[in-house]
């Protein structure tokens, strides 16, 4: 039994969740999000979502558990929204964003220009003495996630000197160099 599946979803005020054919919208003050489902029986009652499943076969029993936390998820970004924050840390890494252009120079010959999706706002903090931090804000986890993902993958952590771009408040694991 999903033990997270049979949990119900509490609905904020000021947050919509509509059902249709194969399709769950939720709106709120930050956008609107959809998602596709299926296998699943899903009833918004009285400020909550209830999620059910028809039968006991692992597909189905997989589906109930990701569906509700997707649901979730949503309901959470539309009315709280996500951050996501990375440090750039290394000599002469730098990182500046004209309107939706994230330029970041990470030690590479030519600067990286990043175009962000408009669904994220993007915000640089540069700070004397301290590393630059590129702050991600959307009401979509999942995109989020991957723009973070997509702009730690120019240049990950590296083990001995702990260069590179990483997300704040993570732990690189470190390693001695070579013994003289």
């Amino acid at each position: 039994m999903s033990r997270i599946g049979k949990s119900p979803v509490t609905i904020p005020s000021g947050v919509t969740v509509e059902v249709a054919e194969g399709v769950i919208t939720v709106k709120g003050k930050l956008g609107e999000l959809k998602q596709e489902y299926s296998n699943i029986d899903i009833k918004v009652e009285e400020g909550v979502v209830v999620l059910e499943r028809s039968s006991e076969k692992a597909e189905f029993k997989a589906k109930h558990g990701l569906y509700r936390a997707l649901i979730a998820n949503m309901i959470a970004g539309v009315s709280e929204g996500y951050t996501k924050s990375l440090e750039l840390v290394g000599v002469g890494y730098r990182a500046a964003n004209q309107g939706q252009k994230l330029d970041m120079a990470l030690g590479f010959s030519h600067n990286i220009v990043m175009d962000i999706a408009p669904e994220v706002k993007v915000e640089t903090i540069t700070e004397k003495g301290k590393n630059p931090i590129v702050k991600l804000t959307s009401h979509d986890k999942q995109l989020v996630g991957q723009v973070a993902a997509k702009i730690r993958s120019f240049r990950k952590p590296e083990p001995y000197k702990g260069k590179g771009i990483k997300f704040v408040g993570e732990q690189i694991r470190r390693k001695a160099g070579k013994s003289a």
